[in-house]
């Protein structure tokens, strides 16, 4: 009996361990949305968990997912109305997910320590005001410097706001980095805060050359006009590529009082050219393969997608805009 039970104790252990085996370098995504019977989600990741843009099935309400996952990360889910909810994967690991389509922001995630707290922090805020959220998520980030939620929300709060505060996203990273100075979000995040000195309002525009997509040469002089626009985007990045129609409409306006140039950060420039074709994009736009490595991202002091400048006779007159954030100065100025 004994050497049955061993036997039996041996092998259970050695499915157990052939089964975790597996499951490293993968993580997985399963749930069910109430208010969405059929369709599809997409999902990205700003920092590179996964490249480009990947599609969420959705039949009978429920659908699964599952991603090479090397290094933990940032998921970013991209629903039918574009709203975008984080899930933040990690080597091995598995979530369910369950959420209501007319109540995205109280999604709920478990399964892992860094989900649940979101899932947590998601319901503290639903029917918070403004302020109230960003000082609830100001107070978050303090309470917990340990966890990569924390890195995300100094991001969406501080950094990537319409109405971006870098002086205090500077404050919160350094507090951070007491508690994560292994990671890579969090290395990247404090790299864009830093930068974001680069393109403060008043400043001149670093001089640049570089090549775009058609090969021609671009340089400060093809943004010497009363107003011009630096804008990034990307094929994956629907927040970002929803703000080009628009910049069409105010380039037909303003003709020639306007420059625009972009920087595409596909890794692909047939991906970048597409895009292109399909909103009728001809201003120049600069893709050299790098993503957010990108040389002329660094130098204007750029991180992320989508993000925008603004300058005004050659000097910089707004920084770190968000696609929502341009969009309604275009409105504003450019009926």
């Amino acid at each position: 009996m004994r050497g049955l039970a061993g036997t039996v104790i041996i092998l259970f252990l050695s499915l157990v361990l052939s089964s975790c085996g597996e499951s490293k370098g993968h993580f997985k995504i399963e749930g069910r949305f109430l208010h969405i019977n059929t369709g599809e989600l997409y999902v990205y990741s700003p920092d590179g968990v996964i490249d480009g843009m990947d599609t969420i099935k959705i039949q009978d309400g429920r659908f699964a997912l599952e991603l090479p996952c090397r290094d933990d990360g940032t998921l970013m889910i991209v629903f039918p109305n574009y709203s975008q909810q984080p899930i933040f994967a990690e080597s091995g690991g598995s979530v369910e997910v369950k959420a209501d389509a007319s109540h995205l922001k109280e999604m709920e995630v478990k399964g892992t320590d860094a989900n649940e707290l979101m899932t947590k922090f998601r319901k503290a805020v639903s029917n918070a005001s403004p302020p109230e959220e960003k000082k609830f998520a100001e107070q978050f980030v303090k309470d917990h410097p340990e966890s990569p939620v924390s890195v995300y929300i100094t991001r969406r709060y501080f950094v990537d706001a319409d109405k971006p505060d870098f002086a205090k996203a500077a404050q919160l990273t350094k507090l951070l980095m007491k508690s994560q100075k292994s990671s890579g979000s969090l290395v990247r995040l404090k790299e864009q805060v830093d930068l974001s000195s680069i393109s403060l309002p008043g400043k001149t525009l670093p001089k640049f050359t570089a090549t775009d997509v058609n090969g021609k040469t671009i340089t400060n002089a093809d943004l010497n006009a009363p107003t011009a626009i630096i804008n990034v985007w990307a094929t994956w990045s629907y927040e970002s590529t929803g703000s080009l129609s628009n910049l069409n409409r105010v380039k037909d306006i303003a003709g020639d009082k306007l420059k625009i140039i972009s920087i595409c950060l596909d890794a692909n420039k047939n991906e970048c050219k597409r895009t292109m074709s399909n909103n009728n994009v001809e201003w120049p736009v600069i893709c050299d393969g790098s993503m957010l490595e990108s040389k002329l991202m660094r130098q204007f002091g750029l991180s992320t997608v989508p993000e925008n400048i603004i300058l005004k006779n050659g000097k910089i007159f707004k920084s770190g805009l968000n696609a929502t954030a341009l969009n309604q100065w275009l409105d504003e100025n450019y009926h």
